[in-house]
């Protein structure tokens, strides 16, 4: 079972948990989302995925994992309307930013769990036990590479026959080269968000701000090839890498009927 690690010997391993601070949750939401590559087309794409989903006339059911502030969630109820939803994450502060998002729910029930998907009991006693679309978007990559698996295995045990995870996640370049093509274009997205909001700043100087943000060091990125193999290996059937611009990629697979 190999596992591919980029974090460089000499970086601090930051945990997950700084996703609990109130100002890297907000300065991710509010200001370098706006500036991640492809953003809208993700969406687009997640929304194809699920709108495939045939239902048996009751109410959808979604998992949202590591949800930050619900914006899958929200792509999700609007292919799903009338849908029943659990929006789960370990930081409070991407919780309070998921109920204000989703707080027009459109007929939908949304409950709201703050939980650590690392912990091996964290489904144990969740409002809704089965679900027929589970989303994530870049939280998986957070945990160790032996937690992804485990996390895909359950999963997988958590869908009905028939529903899809998809994983909208930072994955690994399998060089530098990759890794520093995605990083300057992600700058430059940033900047160019920042100028038509009247901010002046520069590419360069947005490189320099990610590429030492303190939240970078929690990454724990594996490339599109492996994970499609663990999904394949936990039972998932349809698997495939749906999307990708450099180290962004949807990654899917469904439950057989």
């Amino acid at each position: 079972a190999w596992e591919f690690h980029s974090m460089r010997e000499n970086e601090s391993a930051a945990h997950w948990k700084v996703w609990k601070d109130a100002d890297v949750a907000a300065k991710f939401t509010q200001d370098r989302r706006r500036g991640i590559l492809g953003g809208s087309e993700q969406l687009a794409v997640l929304a194809d995925l699920i709108a495939r989903q045939q239902g048996d006339g009751a109410p959808p059911r979604i998992l949202d994992l590591g949800c930050g502030d619900g914006v899958l969630m929200e792509t999700a109820l609007t292919s799903l309307p009338g849908a029943d939803g659990v929006a789960l994450d370990g930081s409070a502060a991407m919780l309070d930013r998921a109920r204000k998002r989703l707080s027009a729910s459109n007929g939908s029930s949304i409950h709201f769990v703050e939980r650590d998907f690392n912990e091996p009991e964290w489904a144990v006693d969740l409002p809704i036990k089965q679900f027929d679309v589970i989303v994530s978007g870049f939280a998986i990559h957070h945990s160790e590479d032996t937690r992804k698996r485990a996390l895909y295995t359950e999963l997988f045990g958590l869908l009905a026959p028939g529903g899809i995870f998809i994983n909208t996640e930072h994955v690994a370049s399998t060089s530098d080269i990759g890794e520093e093509l995605f990083e300057r274009a992600y700058a430059r997205c940033i900047a160019a968000a920042r100028a038509a909001e009247g901010v002046e700043t520069s590419p360069e100087a947005v490189y320099h701000e990610i590429t030492t943000r303190l939240d970078k060091s929690a990454n724990r990125l594996v490339p599109v090839e492996v994970q499609l193999g663990w999904l394949r290996d936990c039972g998932f059937v349809n698997v495939d890498c749906y999307w990708k611009y450099y180290e962004l990629a949807i990654l899917a697979g469904t439950r057989r009927r």
